[in-house]
């Protein structure tokens, strides 16, 4: 239903780059909610019912569709899905020791982790000027984290948040990946489900062997979140046909602008040196993308390589 509904009128009238823009706002917004989520719940329960109820809403929608699931399929999702999980996973257990605003500056930082990550598995070679905005960006982790300050200091919250950004960043090169050759709905549902699956194998192993009492406040967060998380998957599957990771990996920079936003809206108030920090994230987030041109080079070029640059 969204796949023949929504996705058709978003081609139409915003784009796949307005589509994404639009998912950081909820993407943003999701951090505040989960934050208090996680004060009726254990962490990895919460994920797990998070992107079980996210699936099955899918699911009940276009149940018909699984009956063509092929191969492919299954192994897309299953590779998105437990990346889904570690990123997911050990940005939820990090949230329990930060407030929402630095868990949405720190997971930022996966932005300029998908040009190294795509350089280790495909032997592409960053530009310079990513590795300029990772060098700010980390720069501005180490301020968002206090820097070894008296009054704030980095600890198990922000180095968990920090290595959940490996497993983020490969969910977008696995999406941008997989996109192209797979169904788009039946990916979708049971990235979510093998997603859930993996979150409930993981309980245990992290420590948790009770569930929490039954409250319709965690169920009410659980179930907005499930349909924030189902709209957010699916349009960025679909949307990653057209806009490379890099590129997606860019807009999504916009996600803690606004978590820091609402977070800020909500009550929080992060030290002067923290949203310093969280700048310096945002600054290394677009300078990680930016490719300045030649201009002199150009000048100095033969007309036909002046047309092949301008065409690039």
């Amino acid at each position: 239903m969204f796949q023949n509904t929504v996705l058709p009128l978003l081609a139409r009238w915003i784009g796949p780059k307005t589509a994404l823009l639009m998912v950081t706002v909820v993407w943003g917004g999701t951090f505040v909610v989960v934050k208090f989520g996680l004060t009726l719940s254990s962490p990895m329960f919460f994920v797990a019912c998070r992107f079980l109820v996210a699936a099955l809403a899918i699911g009940l929608l276009s149940y018909q569709s699984l009956k063509r699931t092929t191969k492919a399929d299954l192994i897309a999702a299953i590779a998105i899905g437990l990346s889904i999980t570690a990123g997911y996973g050990s940005q939820t257990v990090g949230m329990q020791y930060i407030t929402s605003s630095e868990s949405a500056f720190i997971t930022a930082l996966y932005v300029p982790l998908v040009p190294f990550i795509l350089f280790l598995v495909f032997k592409k070679v960053p530009h310079y000027m990513t590795c300029i905005g990772a060098l700010v960006a980390f720069m501005g982790l180490v301020m968002l984290s206090g820097g070894g300050s008296s009054s704030q200091s980095m600890n198990f919250g922000h180095i968990i948040t920090a290595l959940s950004t490996i497993a983020l960043a490969i969910e977008i090169i696995l999406i941008s990946h997989f996109a192209p050759s797979v169904n788009l709905k039946n990916v979708t549902i049971l990235q979510l489900f093998f997603a859930a699956v993996f979150a409930f194998i993981s309980m245990p192993i992290v420590g948790e062997r009770e569930l929490p009492e039954f409250s319709w406040a965690l169920v009410g967060i659980i179930g907005g979140l499930s349909l924030a998380s189902a709209c957010i998957q699916l349009t960025m599957n679909w949307a990653q046909r057209s806009v490379d990771s890099s590129t997606a990996a860019i807009i999504y920079a916009g996600e803690p602008v606004w978590a820091g936003i609402i977070g800020r809206i909500a009550g929080e108030r992060l030290p002067a040196m923290a949203l310093l920090g969280g700048v310096l994230v945002v600054i290394g987030l677009l300078l990680s993308e930016l490719r300045p041109k030649r201009k002199k080079a150009l000048i100095e070029a033969p007309a036909e390589q002046v047309k092949d640059a301008l065409k690039k």
